[in-house]
């Protein structure tokens, strides 16, 4: 109990100096990771790493993806307080290892729980991903209709942009008020209108429409590009009744694996020492949360959505 009372009174001293003497912990992270000193390498080493690159570690390559989607979602302010809920947990896991005397656990759990904001940042985005690509189908229909009808792709926005949901209204919002206060170049609107929605129908569809303003027969071709997103959400959704079960059953078998603990100590006192106390238990019990954290990282990624790639 003495080495947790320490650990929760370094972490709070810590914090309070960070706090008081304005320091950025994602800045020394930073620099810690840009600056780490690495050895000479020879020419033929170098040659061969660019010709053969390596793959970046796990959690390095977890961490960048968290930090991409909270700058695609415009969410960057909210990296600080993901870095410090990551470091208590991270100090958590360290802490309920040394309580149960498990120093194997001490990596695993501590990188684990300190990796779950980022995993949840991702299985987030995908969620947002999702639901992107289904108002996008609406939005892209309705207007790709008033357009075809009309020949006029800020008359077509206009009537259609009060029936859109967040965060597709504001893309389109955004272009309205370009065309009507900054520039009555539709093409140059519609241009910077492009890259506000990370989708790839979506830029084809836009560039097929900067085409139509040249061309007014080419309004046809905007209905096939739209029929892409039915067609990426129909084959989602089947997708998504397959990796039902999985998961499920992924998230049983966890609940049991995890409530076998706290079940063997009323059963039998002496198996559950043994699996606590004996090194033979304690390795077991590391083994088991990594690959449960293990096995939640697959899942994290494999619940992802469909894509479009042009």
């Amino acid at each position: 109990m003495s080495n947790i009372l320490r650990l929760i009174i370094f972490f709070s001293i810590a914090y309070g100096l960070f706090m008081i003497l304005d320091i950025s912990i994602i800045k020394i992270i930073n620099y810690l990771i840009n600056n780490y000193p690495s050895k000479k390498k020879s020419l033929k080493t170098t040659i061969h790493k660019y010709r053969n690159p390596e793959k970046e570690k796990l959690i390095i390559k977890i961490i960048k993806e968290a930090y991409t989607i909270l700058e695609i979602t415009n969410k960057k302010d909210n990296l600080s307080l993901m870095w410090i809920i990551s470091l208590v947990l991270f100090a958590i896991g360290g802490t309920i290892s040394i309580a149960i005397n498990n120093f194997f656990l001490i990596p695993i759990l501590s990188i684990g729980l300190g990796l779950t904001p980022f995993w949840y940042v991702i299985f987030s985005y995908n969620s947002f991903k999702r639901q992107v690509s289904e108002e996008l189908e609406t939005a892209l229909s309705t207007i790709t209709t008033s357009y075809i009808r009309s020949e006029d792709i800020i008359l077509a926005v206009e009537e259609n942009v009060d029936y859109l949901e967040s965060p597709i209204k504001e893309v389109f919002l955004f272009f309205i008020n370009q065309t009507r206060l900054i520039t009555a170049n539709k093409k140059l609107a519609i241009e910077n209108m492009k890259n506000k929605i990370e989708n790839d129908i979506f830029r084809e569809w836009c560039s097929a429409l900067i085409a139509c303003q040249d061309n007014k027969n080419l309004k046809y071709t905007l209905v096939p590009i739209v029929s892409k997103l039915s067609d990426t959400r129909i084959i989602t959704t089947e997708l998504d009744t397959i990796l039902y079960e999985p998961i499920k059953e992924f998230m049983s078998m966890l609940a049991l694996v995890l409530a076998n603990i706290p079940i063997i100590r009323i059963i039998n006192k002496d198996w559950y020492d043994i699996l606590v106390n004996s090194m033979a238990g304690k390795v077991v019990l590391t083994l088991m949360l990594f690959t449960i954290f293990i096995s939640i990282n697959a899942i994290v990624r494999l619940v992802r959505p469909v894509e479009y790639k042009s």
